[in-house]
């Protein structure tokens, strides 16, 4: 299919380049809004890829009432017309921004979803600003069957004079007030009857798996308003956890699954409320037990929906080596001191990070001998639970206040940190602990990101790493960052991106207001890969409890911040704040002068019965 035009269409006057719209308009009985996040109508369209040309074979009704065009004028034709000013134009309208029809040939020619604006024009030549979102489905030989439009659209403010003969201010008011009166389309409505091979002929089984199933959250709430039979099937709860699976990956599927309260409110509220954070709320908690002696310093991580905390310094700046454990699904938590076996050497300014479902990887750190680039692995769930060193071969430099987080379930990342003398390091290393004979192996990239410690490494998209803050060096001195940095290691040759930062290759200019720069602070990965940063070190008066939240995966990166009803931790630590079952951070004690009150919870939760 051909959404926008071939090389030479251009010139051609056969079929112009379109994008197309969605949304029946009518009452819609689920709250889509809060979803999609946008009051404007939608148009839904379908094209069959495995046909010459890339036909439509399905609009929905606010398509026609929008365009103009009627459902019998469009079936069977490419998606060019929306392009040309009037059904009698021949050329794609001047207007028509030439990049975006490129950038769209070039997602539908890889195989990849494409999002942007588009100019577009109604059957009376009046224009139309698409914001559109077009989707490949691929069929069971992992060839594209279908591509599916869905975009949300606005009036443009363009003049460009009345097409003779036509009156675009009457279609305006059509289009401003008929959309709520549109009545729900039935199955059995005219673009089914037209004899077309339309989408709604397929059985409800395969709309669902091969089609439904594919979507976004967002995508799927707005398909669900376009008729009563996609209404009806995207209330299914088996459809969407199919949703959620593809969208956020079957690992974070599977963890929020033990997570107590989701049966309850169902995929599809929990797809919602995770996806809008119209939920989210702070609350504190007190719990039970004391991790005795008192220490800073240390790390945390959750392995289900248990919190587990290692080493840390203690009074004169002692290492500690000690393992404790709170089980948040205990009716009454607890901290309880774990009787390991071999425990690591004593350290602080470590890193603790959660493997293969019940394992715990500690690596690096500072001990009484001074920095340490050891690696030990502990299975919380064995018999009795025993430390094991990982002897991995070609290890980084010893260092300590580094970052680390893990890929694929078995594979450890640290980047940066401190070195002997106070030295700031930019590598980045990956051990795969999967292997027999684990071996260290450094990411080479032809540019890094500046040297620096106290930032953030968290995983996006499956096999992506963004690196967020930090204290980091410029020139002789050192500054807190508020930079961000990508890094896409399912790439040949991985190479670091800067999606914001001034004076850096390739730096973005976002926009929204950016986190105050900041070290040792904490970032979430949500589900859907937008990142949540808040907490550490910020300089100055400004308050480091103020949540900010950023999208990588969009094509023009906003900070948004998110302001959430509770009460808000002074202080949250990086390393010692943890997500437990992908829905709640878990921010421990509240710092007094020297001393850290680890009875004292504070949580961010992020769907609302699971409190």
């Amino acid at each position: 299919m051909e959404w926008d035009s071939s090389s030479n269409s251009d010139l051609s006057g056969d079929e112009e380049e379109a994008g197309f719209m969605l949304n029946d308009g009518g009452p819609i009985p689920f709250p889509v809004e809060n979803l999609i996040q946008i009051a404007s109508p939608c148009g839904f369209v379908v094209t069959d890829a495995l046909e010459p040309d890339h036909p439509i074979i399905y609009v929905n009704a606010v398509f026609e009432m929008v365009t103009g065009y009627r459902a019998e004028e469009v079936l069977g034709r490419n998606c060019r017309f929306l392009q040309c000013r009037g059904p009698f134009a021949k050329r794609r309208h001047p207007l028509v921004d030439s990049a975006v029809v490129a950038e769209i040939r070039r997602c539908l020619d890889e195989g990849i979803e494409f999002q942007g604006e588009l100019l577009n024009f109604r059957k009376d030549g009046s224009p139309l600003l698409n914001r559109l979102r077009l989707t490949p489905i691929y069929g069971d030989d992992e060839a594209i069957t279908h591509v599916i439009g869905i975009q949300f659209f606005t009036e443009a403010n363009i003049d460009l004079g009345p097409i003779s003969g036509k009156d675009s201010a009457k279609s305006t008011e059509r289009f401003r007030t008929g959309l709520s009166s549109l009545p729900m389309l039935s199955t059995g409505d005219r673009n089914v009857a037209r004899g077309s091979c339309g989408i709604l002929q397929l059985c409800d089984e395969v709309i669902s798996l091969m089609i439904l199933s594919r979507l976004t959250p967002r995508d799927i709430a707005a398909v669900g308003s376009v008729s009563r039979r996609f209404y009806t099937l995207t209330k299914n709860e088996d459809l969407w956890r199919m949703v959620c699976q593809n969208t956020w990956g079957s690992e974070t599927t599977r963890l929020l699954e033990t997570v107590p309260g989701a049966k309850r409110l169902g995929w599809g509220r929990l797809a919602r409320e995770l996806t809008t954070l119209e939920a989210a709320a702070w609350r504190k908690l007190t719990v039970g037990g004391a991790v005795e002696p008192s220490r800073c310093n240390f790390s945390a991580c959750a392995v289900g929906n248990r919190v587990v905390l290692f080493g840390g310094e203690g009074v004169n700046m002692q290492p500690m080596n000690d393992t404790f454990v709170l089980d948040l699904n205990s009716s009454n938590p607890e901290w309880r001191h774990v009787q390991v076996s071999s425990p690591p050497p004593g350290r602080w300014g470590h890193t603790l990070s959660c493997v293969n479902g019940s394992h715990l990887v500690v690596f690096g750190g500072c001990g009484r001998q001074g920095l340490l680039n050891d690696v030990f692995l502990l299975d919380l769930d064995a018999n009795p639970p025993t430390w094991r060193e990982i002897s991995g071969l070609a290890p980084p430099l010893p260092r300590s206040w580094h970052s680390s987080c893990t890929l694929d379930g078995s594979k450890l990342i640290v980047s940066g940190g401190c070195a002997d003398s106070g030295v700031l390091l930019s590598d980045t290393f990956l051990l795969d602990l999967s292997m027999e004979k684990p071996v260290w192996r450094e990411i080479p990239a032809a540019w890094t990101p500046p040297s620096r410690l106290g930032h953030t490494l968290t995983v996006y998209g499956g096999r992506k790493i963004l690196m967020f803050g930090g204290l980091a060096k410029s020139g002789p001195l050192r500054f807190r960052s508020s930079d961000v940095f990508t890094m896409d290691l399912s790439e040949e040759e991985p190479c670091w991106r800067c999606v914001t930062g001034s004076g850096m290759p390739g730096a973005g200019n976002p926009g929204g207001i950016p986190p105050h720069p900041r070290l040792d602070h904490v970032a979430v990965s949500l589900p859907g890969g937008r990142i949540l940063i808040f907490g550490g070190s910020v300089a100055g008066l400004h308050s480091a409890s103020q949540l900010f939240l950023l999208d990588p995966t969009d094509e023009k990166p906003t900070w948004r911040i998110l302001n959430v009803p509770g009460r808000p931790p002074r202080f949250a630590w990086g390393h010692s704040t943890c997500v437990v079952g992908g829905t709640r951070a878990i921010v421990l004690g509240g710092q007094t002068g020297e001393e850290w009150m680890l009875t004292e919870l504070h949580e961010l939760s992020l769907a609302s019965t699971l409190i």
